[in-house]
């Protein structure tokens, strides 16, 4: 579980307690931003959790403070996320792959616990999540116009489920942060809890949900899923991904890059 064979440091810890599934991104030091690599190893790990009988729910986090700071932009090229889990081009992409296998493949109950940056791919992977905690240091941000993109990872699916399609609209493009109390009152995340000692209280928030009989969380589960979904989910993926590949890679989506990197206002020309 490492970025590169180089290091031995897991990008990607897990622990199990009480029918739990613990998933905590473990990038600190770039404050979680999804490598190719973690995005796959998530992909694994939501396959076995799905498969483990033992596994009544599923918790995903972030160490080190962060959540996730969203795909990490100094790893390969933009097309790089449009491989499968074997190398090879897919036009699904492995994170439309993730994106499926936690609202589909996975029928138990997700959760996300948010503290820190939840930002771009990151914020995108919490919003998968069937339910989200924040804590009160969450800081959630599109950060996709910013990088002259559109979103990807689900999340022109996930978050006008959430909120509709104005606020998300906005939330979008006014390239605003957001505290925990006021992703909360939009309807982002569904509890604030404090700071200090979040991770407790995210943990015994999933051995609560985990205490519900298996049967009834994992056909809620189905029979919440099945309503909100899109008529082809698959082909918003891929349209998801080939928007962004397509975005980044224009002058305008290198011109961004280039801009947040030196930290200036980016020129747009419309190519």
């Amino acid at each position: 579980m490492s970025d590169t064979a180089s290091t031995s440091t897991p990008v990607l810890l897990l622990e199990s307690f009480d029918n739990v599934r613990i998933l905590r991104l473990n990038r600190p030091e770039k404050k979680n931003a999804l490598s190719n690599e973690l995005v796959r190893q998530l992909v694994r790990a939501f396959e076995e959790a799905a498969s483990d009988n033992d596994v009544r729910v599923v918790g995903i986090t972030g160490q080190g403070g962060a959540f996730s700071s969203g795909a990490d932009l100094s790893e390969g090229k933009p097309g790089d996320a449009a491989k499968g889990l074997d190398g090879e081009k897919d036009d699904l992409g492995t994170i439309g792959r993730l994106v499926l296998g936690i609202r589909l493949a996975c029928d138990k109950p997700v959760i996300a616990g948010i503290d820190g940056v939840a930002i771009g791919a990151g914020l995108a992977l919490a919003m998968c999540a069937d339910m989200r905690i924040a804590s009160s240091a969450a800081i959630l941000q599109a950060g996709y116009a910013r990088a002259g993109s559109s979103p990807d990872a689900g999340l022109s699916w996930t978050l006008p489920e959430a909120i509709g399609h104005e606020r998300a609209m906005r939330f979008l493009l006014e390239q605003e942060k957001l505290d925990a109390d006021a992703a909360l009152a939009l309807g982002m995340v569904g509890e604030v809890a404090d700071a200090k000692g979040f991770d407790t209280a995210f943990l015994a928030y999933c051995a609560r949900i985990a205490e519900v009989a298996p049967i009834a969380s994992r056909q809620t589960k189905r029979l919440i899923t099945r309503a909100g979904l899109p008529a082809d989910l698959e082909s918003q993926l891929r349209d998801e991904l080939a928007y962004a590949i397509h975005a980044l890679t224009s002058k305008d989506g290198k011109e961004a890059i280039r801009a947040i990197f030196q930290k200036r206002k980016p020129v747009f020309s419309g190519e």
